[in-house]
């Protein structure tokens, strides 16, 4: 029997007139499947193809330029052979009916010398306290260069230019990669921002290179094709928010008012007064990522959860490991099939087909409505 949920209702993103099949959304997830120089591969053509039944699919993070690469088999969109790979992936998603934006992300202190061959850049000479990986293994992180006002102004010239090659490879839209401890979020947190300039000190300062780097990829590509990514309270990378429920209402005010696509909210709670009162602020669609459990899908796949966020005001629910193990998530929940568990030992770093396109699908009803799995 059909299993009803608000998730699998149609949807649409206003601002482009987009028609959406259901409320699902595939969250970029980092998997190392490009070449070295960071040019996407057909087998990431057949990945994203497979999961091509999800509302929206936002592709990985992909770099704007050399130096913000993180880690090692990671995709760019800054070079023509970048700009080729992206348009077998879109043009593999198109034809199994999918609709895509690219995630746009520069590292900032996120990466090593090993990786991109260079220094990395940050709002400060902060160094991240973990390590990074590399061709050599973990190694500890480098001190990185703190940025000039011309570094700043020409990496926000590098996102506004990747912005336009993502559209060129066909994808619908761009998401700014704001959250996670990345760059962009390395200069909204007080602890990876010690500035005393223009982009450092009062909120007002620390959100400034955000507003510049979305100004400029909504001037390239048009508002209507930028979504923003963001992370409150995300403590990965380091990362230590001394004033979230001050830093991200300015911020969400400041973008407010720009007819941008989407505001994307990872490890959305619900219950935390923050949360309704980003949804208050923010006038178009509002993409809320769940917060599951890390060491294991829930048995519905993050259904329960989704729906809360929908109830709570949400209108589309990004799920990434969920969709990363059951590449026909949609049809799963549809027919109250159980999950495929995610094989952690292939996530990153090991490349190949091995928990990345072999996951299995679910066979077609048999005659009589019977199912059987693959």
């Amino acid at each position: 029997m059909p299993n009803e949920t608000p998730l699998l209702a149609p949807a649409r993103l206003p601002s482009l007139g987009l028609d959406l099949p259901n409320r699902l959304v595939m969250a970029p997830m980092t998997r190392n499947r490009a070449a070295a120089d960071g040019t996407p591969t057909p087998l990431m053509a057949t990945y994203y193809a497979q999961r091509a039944t999800a509302g929206l699919l936002i592709a990985e993070a992909s770099t704007p330029n050399a130096v913000g690469q993180t880690y090692p088999d990671i995709a760019a969109i800054h070079r023509p052979a970048h700009v080729a790979g992206w348009r077998q992936v879109t043009d593999a998603v198109h034809v199994a009916g999918g609709r895509m934006f690219l995630q746009i992300q520069h590292g900032g202190r996120v990466g090593h010398p090993d990786n991109s061959g260079h220094i990395p850049l940050a709002p400060s000479p902060i160094p991240l306290p973990d390590t990074v990986f590399t061709p050599k293994g973990h190694q500890k992180a480098v001190v990185p260069r703190e940025m000039s006002v011309a570094d700043i102004r020409s990496t926000v010239a590098d996102f506004a230019a990747a912005a336009r090659n993502a559209l060129e490879a066909g994808f619908a839209g761009v998401e700014v990669h704001a959250a996670n401890g990345y760059l962009l979020h390395q200069f909204l947190s007080s602890n990876t921002n010690r500035r005393h300039d223009q982009y450092g000190g009062t909120v007002t300062g620390r959100i400034r290179f955000v507003r510049e780097v979305v100004a400029a990829v909504a001037d390239a590509v048009g508002p209507e094709r930028v979504g923003v990514r963001i992370s409150p309270y995300f403590t990965g990378n380091g990362m230590h928010e001394s004033d979230t429920e001050t830093l991200y209402p300015a911020l969400v005010a400041a973008l407010a008012d720009r007819g941008l696509a989407y505001l994307h909210l990872v490890r959305a709670d619900a219950g935390l007064p923050l949360f309704q009162q980003l949804r208050d602020a923010w006038p178009g669609t509002l993409i809320a990522n769940p917060a599951l459990p890390r060491d294991a899908i829930p048995a519905d796949g993050g259904r329960a959860a989704g729906e809360r966020l929908l109830t709570a005001g949400a209108d589309l629910i990004a799920l990434g490991r969920p969709i990363l193990a059951n590449p026909d998530l949609v049809d799963r929940l549809r027919r109250g099939a159980p999950m495929n568990p995610v094989r952690d030992r292939y996530l990153m770093y090991v490349g190949g087909a091995t928990g990345y396109t072999d996951y299995p699908a679910l066979s077609p009803p048999a005659p009589g409505g019977f199912r059987r799995d693959s």
